[in-house]
């Protein structure tokens, strides 16, 4: 059976924001007195504010407190600062024009806040595209990735089942929330992750224009479960 649906992660797929989160989490940490150098949380990006404070400030929950305070300043950090200075991912547009075209349904499945989402799209280039509408975010799980919930979420208001959908995600965090639902995922390089970190997926490419190159051979069109 073909795929009818297809769950988009956002940052370091559709646009190349990865960078801009980690540095905000720095910013956000040091102003509440916590030093969380760029290396160290780099590798974290794709989670949720839910995974990575109590990471670096143990006993503390974005839902409350400092931890809370902390979240709303990254919030902050990337819709008034970073945010008008990212770019899309190469060819996001391109692919998202091309499964439209061919009747894919297209959904969101992504940490963000419905704020963060707007500018995220916009940067991408794809908010004319794309309905927040279509979309789960962090308002609809209580965890974000790799727990499944949030992927979970985007596959109910598909209402499909996971052997009908696939994922394009950047991180192993992706991948690893998509798998424990069910759903397999194509995986690009342009968040930053090598094919080592992206094993798990059933296909990995540079960026959105790779993938649409090989379109016609990806499994978006043949369900092949090889890697490319």
């Amino acid at each position: 059976m073909a795929y009818q649906g297809v769950i988009l992660d956002v940052d370091g797929t559709l646009v190349l924001s990865n960078d801009a989160h980690a540095q905000a989490w720095v910013e956000a940490f040091a102003e509440f007195g916590y030093e969380v150098k760029f290396e160290q949380v780099r590798p974290l990006i794709g989670m949720g504010g839910d995974q990575i404070i109590p990471q670096f400030a143990p006993g503390l929950s974005d839902q409350e407190g400092i931890g809370k305070k902390i979240a709303e300043k990254r919030k902050e950090l990337i819709i008034n600062k970073f945010g008008t200075n990212l770019t899309p991912a190469n060819g996001a547009r391109q692919l998202i024009l091309k499964m439209q075209s061919v009747g894919l349904r297209l959904i969101i499945a992504s940490s963000a806040t419905t704020q963060e989402l707007s500018v995220l799209l916009k940067a991408a280039q794809v908010d004319d595209l794309l309905s927040q509408d279509e979309a789960a975010t962090s308002s609809d799980a209580e965890a974000s990735k790799p727990d499944p919930e949030i992927v979970e979420a985007a596959l109910s208001k598909l209402n499909m089942q996971p052997s009908q959908v696939v994922m394009l995600g950047d991180t192993p965090y992706d991948i690893k929330s998509a798998n424990q639902a069910g759903i397999d995922v194509i995986a690009v390089r342009c968040g930053g992750f090598d094919n080592t970190q992206l094993k798990d997926a059933i296909a990995i490419y540079n960026d959105p224009a790779d993938l649409l190159t090989h379109y016609d051979t990806s499994p978006l069109a043949t369900k092949a479960m090889t890697k490319a």
